[in-house]
């Protein structure tokens, strides 16, 4: 007999993206919008001159509290959350005594003893566990809070417009990587100037029984069915965004077999900070130095580079592609992948196994796309 397949978790938006025309995937354990009736490079292409709005609120949240909050999650993490100030949000990692990656994360200071914790959602219930096996007599509260939190993110050159009229608390006036408490079309919210997109915009937090209003409104604002309007956005057009501007996903470019050196990351590994786990494995690797590099790549032969495929250099295997796909905005075919410190220049002439069939390619610098500022 085969076993019953474990039923998929839904958002509190999963009714709504099935009215809408989502086209609906598993991912993570989540019954997900993989894109809509508008398409993926229509997503894509609205998010880079307009805006797109996602349902992220399949990432997973961990409330710890207490007055050993930091003290405990800066033992664990990567980067110095004592420096954090209340408001101020942080890009980290959990890593293992070897220094490869657990999952990457996103610490938000909401006090002195409160910090929230933004997990990837695949990777929630392996990082409750890994948080709480850490646990050592601190005096910290922790929360798994996973369920009392939705989680949109409005990204593009509109989204600050569009949500300003939606709250009274000026926008602007919020730096990147920082948030304010706020109401949203009066639902009590924390407003993040984060994302995941290579875009200016926010991902606001609230309560899931609010997820309705706060989608449907945030559509009204952005216009949504005119040509220059706010598209709701699936996985797909989330990953080519996240791709084109040369971030890291779990499960592709980091896992517990790769090292923040190796994927580009030392900026979040404070090495001169008490100490993490991982903090030794990754001084030693530094100081050694790295064998191998994440490196972007451009297709240069007619064809797509997919997830998986072999990277050849000089006629041998020297690493595979950890997502590749069409970049829409760029118009090109790109990718990102592994290769020998050696061979991991710009310029390096590369080759890629397309079912048998090689492709030419190039690597080229990180991010293919960096949006021009203000």
């Amino acid at each position: 007999m085969t076993a019953p397949a474990l039923e998929l978790r839904k958002t509190a938006l999963n009714d709504l993206h099935r009215a809408m025309g989502g086209r609906m995937v598993e991912f993570g354990g989540w019954d997900m919008p993989v894109q809509y009736p508008a398409g993926t490079m229509a997503e894509h292409l609205r998010t880079r001159t307009h805006a797109g709005l996602f349902d992220v609120s399949h990432m997973g949240e961990i409330d710890v509290r207490g007055p050993d909050a930091i003290p405990f999650v800066n033992r664990l993490v990567s980067n110095d959350a004592t420096k954090l100030v209340d408001g101020q949000a942080q890009y980290s990692a959990l890593t293992t005594p070897e220094g490869t990656v657990i999952d990457d994360l996103l610490v938000y200071r909401l006090a002195e003893d409160h910090l929230l914790l933004i997990v990837n959602a695949g990777t929630t219930d392996k990082d409750w566990d890994w948080i709480k096996s850490h646990y050592q007599n601190d005096d910290v509260e922790l929360r798994n809070a996973s369920a009392e939190y939705c989680q949109i993110a409005l990204q593009g050159p509109d989204a600050i417009s569009i949500l300003q009229k939606l709250t009274d608390v000026p926008l602007s006036e919020i730096k990147y990587y920082h948030f304010r408490y706020a109401p949203v079309d009066t639902v009590p919210s924390i407003i993040s100037r984060t994302g995941y997109t290579g875009e200016d915009g926010f991902e606001v937090y609230a309560p899931p029984d609010k997820a309705e209003q706060l989608w449907k409104r945030i559509l009204d604002a952005g216009n949504f069915g005119s040509d220059d309007g706010v598209l709701p956005c699936g996985l797909a057009a989330r990953n080519t965004l996240r791709l084109e501007a040369g971030m890291c996903l779990y499960g592709h470019e980091i896992d517990e077999n790769t090292t923040l050196l190796e994927a580009n990351l030392g900026w979040i590994a404070k090495l001169n900070k008490t100490d993490f786990i991982g903090r030794e494995a990754l001084a030693k690797q530094k100081e050694a130095g790295i064998k191998r590099k994440l490196v972007g790549f451009e297709v240069t032969d007619r064809g797509i580079a997919r997830d998986g495929q072999d990277v050849l250099i000089d006629g041998q295997r020297a690493g595979n592609v950890t997502s590749g796909s069409p970049a829409p905005f760029l118009k090109k075919n790109i990718g990102m992948a592994y290769v020998p410190v050696d061979f991991a220049d710009a310029g390096q002439r590369i080759q890629i196994d397309v079912r048998g069939k090689l492709l030419a390619a190039e690597i080229v610098p990180l991010p293919f796309y960096k949006r021009a500022k203000n």
